[in-house]
């Protein structure tokens, strides 16, 4: 008996020491020559939460829209769950969608659906032939998780920027995902909600198993969220504009002496002091 045992604990540590993202090489040239991305590599874990760090012009979101399948690469690889993103067609695609959530900036709600109704998007898309009353009993559940189930009949226009953050997790995670995207999930917020989504973002995202790669300019969200980060160089950093700078936890960061991760920081610093309500 202790010897299945082990075997379930080696086969359990096995499938967790397994990314469930990689990025190889992946470089983007746009059709004018500009060269965004270069050389970009990286692996995400699961339950791991990867946050993509830098300045204007770095390609995050380039690079965002890449590893969703938005953008092709110039180059390089992309491995989801083990399979190349560019091969998967059809049904295969299918399969891995149900496996990712996404998290947009904008929250991207539909104002002529109810806040339930846009939680259940995704839910109706890829479980059509279920009952449609037990969907709709999944999309109460998770408005539920962030707080919001009373307020399911509203639409997006009758909600504060915070509660539509919310709706917006919500539908990322109806799924249950195995591995969330998110574009700038705390952008527009004050700081005490922006603290409230990045909490509820974290024991959300725990509770059902998932990983995350986030992309991010907020370094207190930074550091409340992430297990590790990456920084690209920006525009102003010459040579390394669209490179990987650092790679590393937050202590990494913290602690780093590189004069681009220093002036990011501070830089970032900077702008929240300023900020009303800091």
């Amino acid at each position: 008996m202790n010897s299945e045992k082990a075997d379930v604990d080696e086969r359990k540590a096995a499938a967790k020491a397994e990314p469930v993202l990689e990025v190889v090489n992946v470089t983007k040239v746009f059709p004018n020559g500009r060269t965004v991305l270069n050389g970009i590599s990286f692996e995400v874990y699961p339950e791991e939460t990867f946050v993509i760090l830098g300045g204007s012009g770095c390609g995050k979101s380039t690079l965002l829209n890449i590893l969703i399948g938005v953008l092709p690469a110039t180059s390089g690889e992309i491995r989801i769950f083990g399979q190349k993103l560019h091969e998967l067609k059809g049904k295969r695609l299918k399969e891995m969608l149900v496996r990712c959530g996404m998290l947009f900036q904008s929250g991207a709600l539909i104002e002529s659906l109810s806040l339930l109704g846009n939680v259940n998007l995704p839910l109706r898309e890829h479980y059509r032939q279920m009952d449609p009353a037990i969907l709709s009993e999944t999309a109460r559940l998770k408005l539920r998780m962030v707080g919001l189930e009373e307020h399911g009949f509203k639409r997006p226009s009758g909600i504060s920027g915070g509660m539509k953050k919310r709706v917006a997790l919500a539908r990322a995670l109806a799924l249950d995902p195995d591995l969330v995207f998110a574009d700038e999930p705390t952008s527009g917020l004050d700081p005490v909600s922006t603290q409230e989504i990045d909490e509820m973002f974290i024991r959300l995202t725990r509770r059902i198993g998932a990983a995350a790669v986030v992309v991010t300019h907020d370094i207190a969200s930074f550091f409340r969220i992430a297990h590790r980060a990456i920084m690209l160089g920006g525009e102003r950093d010459g040579e390394l504009q669209g490179r990987i700078i650092m790679q590393g936890n937050p202590d990494d960061f913290r602690n780093s002496d590189h004069p681009v991760v220093k002036r990011f920081f501070s830089l970032e610093s900077a702008k929240r002091s300023r900020t009303p309500g800091l």
